[in-house]
């Protein structure tokens, strides 16, 4: 229960960071501070939901794809966070084509980083304690 608690909120942390710095360095891509939280709830919740689901179907009708589910989920899952207002806006196509791979990038390696340094810590000064 505790790891799945820790991977939700390294999720959180990872959408956030990414959605910034996607604001940051992406022209035409916006986040406004009014919705920034419901927009970082919003897109961990769909990318959470949607990336198993885009797998599957990829998998069972168009396999050549499946090296790019994940950009595939981020951007389907951007668009869904764009349909709450007052929380990320993408504007010109130009963001619509960068944004994901931003976002992706940084959910990806932030995923890596974040997991090794908090649950791979933590779960390997658990086991010491249980051993002692």
């Amino acid at each position: 229960m505790i790891r799945l608690l820790l991977r939700i909120g390294i999720d959180l942390v990872d959408a956030a960071l990414a959605l910034l710095i996607a604001g940051w360095l992406v022209e035409g891509f916006t986040v406004h501070p009014g919705g920034f939280v419901v927009a970082v709830l919003v897109f961990t919740a769909a990318q959470a939901i949607l990336a198993p689901a885009i797998f599957n179907l990829a998998r069972q009708h168009a396999s050549a794809i499946l090296g790019g589910i994940g950009l595939v989920s981020t951007l389907v899952a951007l668009w869904v966070a764009t349909l709450f207002p007052g929380g990320i806006q993408i504007t010109t196509m130009t963001a619509w084509m960068l944004s994901p791979l931003v976002v992706w990038l940084i959910t990806a390696l932030g995923g890596w980083i974040l997991s090794f340094l908090i649950i791979d810590k933590w779960w390997s000064g658990r086991a010491q304690r249980t051993s002692s």
